[in-house]
């Protein structure tokens, strides 16, 4: 089995990638098959054309839209349309994954939850097309590993449905800061978007590692050419290669350590309720676990000590919840280090319906998989069954779990 090697040369995006691996040879109804399974097939046309830049040949790819719908889809729509699909496990996995992160970045951005997000240029069916037939040709290849080199995302201005923004646009950027990708730049930066929210995404979703093995073998390679002209060959390259395993080359950590933000405070003139609904609303706006117990505080009040663990780029709107929600005049405040292994969410298949559940690393390699504790007891008041019985119907079709992101 080879590895995939994806070179950004200089940027990154969906029709090129999706170009690159059809000219590695991927055929063209493995890209279309979960398109068409999807119930896209009447939306679009797909052509791969050879093409040069700069005098480099390669092939290009172009989707005509013949969606005359209106309708401008939303993650939930886009999700549902997934979920729903009769695609393979694997495949819905990847793909779901890089729509998520998309979903996340775009929510994030604009202030709102990611299933309000109402998709512009990533609901388009040339970017539906792009990611869906990226995903299937790598899942084609099925790559032992892949790898990227870092990327470059250009500088100026680009036209979007939200208007002129800036390069590199703020999805791209909240991509790249929630997947801690490295890009590289330079200070004649190149004028234009090099690097697209489509491309970034799959990057971000598909490669093992960003950066090329220290030794490797090219056993075939595909060529894909963008858009923009540059005084540069515009092109991104897909590589088949044999990598040789070096001890030197620094693989995923697990267990891995992040910085997290802790806060606290003691509060003794707010009602219990009070205290309850504010600590609901610093679980709802993100924070990883907020716990909470009675105090005796001066002149003998009863209070409560309030602690909440938070992700470290979010401490300053944390500060503003405590004094904007709470009745407290004074916030302790520390950063730490946690070490966690790695997880991911998703849903799990069992005689008893769907349910979600999360799937941890261990140290050994081995993976476990825990139920949602609501779902649990979601089950037992609809089939009137005892939680032991649910545990064991669900341990027993663990092997039926589908994640719906990477390993984090």
């Amino acid at each position: 089995m080879e590895d995939v090697l994806i070179e950004c040369s200089p940027g990154i995006s969906g029709d090129m990638l999706l170009a690159a691996f059809y000219d590695l040879g991927v055929p063209k109804k493995v890209i279309e098959q979960p398109l068409i399974v999807l119930g896209l097939k009447d939306l679009y046309h797909l052509e791969f054309k050879e093409s040069k830049s700069c005098s480099i040949r390669g092939i290009k790819a172009r989707v005509e839209n013949v969606d005359c719908s209106p309708t401008k889809r939303t993650w939930k729509s886009i999700k549902e349309l997934i979920l729903n699909g009769h695609l393979e496990d694997k495949l819905k996995q990847i793909i779901y994954g890089v729509f998520e992160s998309l979903a996340n970045a775009e929510g994030k951005v604009h202030g709102i939850k990611s299933e309000d997000v109402h998709f512009h240029e990533i609901g388009a069916i040339d970017s539906l097309v792009d990611i869906i037939g990226v995903c299937a040709a790598l899942n084609y290849l099925n790559p032992k590993k892949v790898y990227c080199n870092e990327p470059m995302l250009g500088k100026g201005f680009v036209q979007t449905e939200h208007g002129k923004l800036s390069v590199p646009s703020p999805a791209v950027i909240e991509l790249i800061r929630k997947k801690n990708i490295k890009v590289l730049s330079s200070f004649d930066s190149i004028e234009g978007e090099l690097s697209t929210p489509t491309g970034i995404a799959l990057l971000s979703n598909l490669v093992d590692y960003m950066q090329p093995p220290l030794k490797y073998s090219i056993n075939s390679y595909g060529v894909g050419i963008g858009n923009l002209k540059f005084s540069f060959p515009n092109l991104v390259r897909v590589y088949k290669i044999s990598s040789f395993k070096d001890s030197s080359f620094n693989k995923r950590i697990n267990p891995n350590c992040e910085e997290i933000s802790v806060q606290e405070a003691w509060i003794d003139d707010q009602t219990p309720e009070d205290i309850s609904n504010f600590v609901e609303k610093l679980r709802f706006e993100g924070a990883y676990d907020v716990s909470y117990h009675a105090i005796y505080m001066k002149k003998n009040r009863i209070g409560f000590s309030i602690q909440a663990i938070l992700p470290i780029e979010k401490k300053e709107y944390f500060r503003g919840l405590w004094f904007n929600y709470s009745n407290t005049i004074g916030v302790r405040e520390r950063t730490q280090s946690r070490w966690k292994l790695l997880r991911r969410s998703g849903e799990c298949a069992t005689i008893l319906g769907n349910i979600k559940a999360k799937q941890t690393l261990k140290l050994d390699g081995s993976v476990t998989m825990k139920p949602e504790n609501d779902e649990v007891l979601r089950l037992k008041l609809e089939h009137n069954i005892s939680t032991d019985e649910i545990r064991k119907i669900i341990k027993e079709s663990s092997k039926n779990f589908v994640a719906f992101e990477n390993w984090k």
